[in-house]
């Protein structure tokens, strides 16, 4: 519901706008509050209210909560929760072949989910001379996050990744300058402390880049850019394979948009790697 919100901002009068703002701030209470008491924390009328339910498609404020529940219910789902993956066959009878038109359907549910205006701005930023990049992920998408750095380090110059101890984070924020861009990955079962580090960033005035999935994370809130993805795979495990293709996407953007740059630190690199002394016996 989120996702839908962000995308029906640009139809939403004044008012309205300030109906969805307090949602997405205080996502999900505000929501699962009355009419009134919601018209209240946004300082609008519970006619503005209906209509903003209106506008995202809900016949009323009743069906619009039993949306959000239900939406809330699938964010906290627990790999338990989501049934025996051993069931799911494609109509030939291939568990490999069920399994990639679901990630097929994904990557096409993603692209249309992303603006190219979004895609490009996230590029932009991360295409910023001036400005140092970060990367950092949860548990699983953390190693998408390498993954980035590792590519993006070779055509852009200084590229860090958050180290995996939290405990250091608050160390390693002392470098982040106002302007810097960083780019978290947050699936669903968010990481609090994910969230925490976000609004320090934004306290440092950095720029995030959130990879996150169509529910969107809390971090959205304090993002300069959101690029969600589809990741429910119908089975017990979310699934990573758009997140990767997004990432590979972006990285092949922004190596391209000043090729010369890139091109110039690509042959540096080949010049170091075949020039290297051999290894001592």
């Amino acid at each position: 519901m989120k996702e839908q919100v962000h995308g029906a901002l640009g139809q939403m009068t004044d008012a309205e706008r300030k109906v969805a703002h307090t949602f997405l701030a205080n996502y999900p209470s505000s929501g699962l509050s009355t009419v009134a008491e919601f018209a209240g924390l946004a300082g609008t009328s519970a006619p503005t209210v209906l209509r903003f339910v209106s506008r995202l498609g809900f016949s009323g404020y009743p069906e619009f909560q039993r949306a959000l529940r239900a939406e809330i219910q699938a964010e906290l789902l627990s790999p338990l929760e989501k049934g025996d993956s051993s069931a799911a066959r494609s109509l030939d009878g291939s568990a490999l072949g069920a399994y990639f038109s679901r990630a097929t359907a994904n990557i096409q549910a993603t692209l249309e989910a992303i603006p190219e205006s979004e895609f490009e701005a996230a590029c932009a930023l991360l295409s910023d001379p001036k400005a140092s990049c970060y990367t950092l992920g949860g548990r699983f998408s953390d190693a998408i996050a390498r993954y980035m750095a590792a590519h993006l380090r070779i055509v852009r110059p200084n590229v860090r990744r958050f180290q995996d101890q939290t405990s250091t984070w608050d160390d390693q924020l002392l470098d982040v300058k106002a302007g810097d861009v960083v780019v978290l990955f947050d699936i669903r079962r968010y990481q609090r402390d994910l969230v925490h580090l976000s609004e320090l960033l934004c306290e440092r005035r950095a720029r995030i880049v959130l990879i996150t999935d169509s529910w969107l994370s809390p971090i959205s809130r304090y993002a300069k850019v959101v690029l969600p993805c589809a990741i429910d795979s119908g089975r017990t495990w979310d699934s990573g394979v758009v997140l990767m293709a997004l990432v590979e996407a972006i990285v092949d953007r922004v190596t391209h948009r000043d090729w010369d740059s890139a091109r110039g630190r690509i042959q540096a690199l080949e010049h170091i790697h075949w020039n290297k002394p051999p290894a001592a016996d």
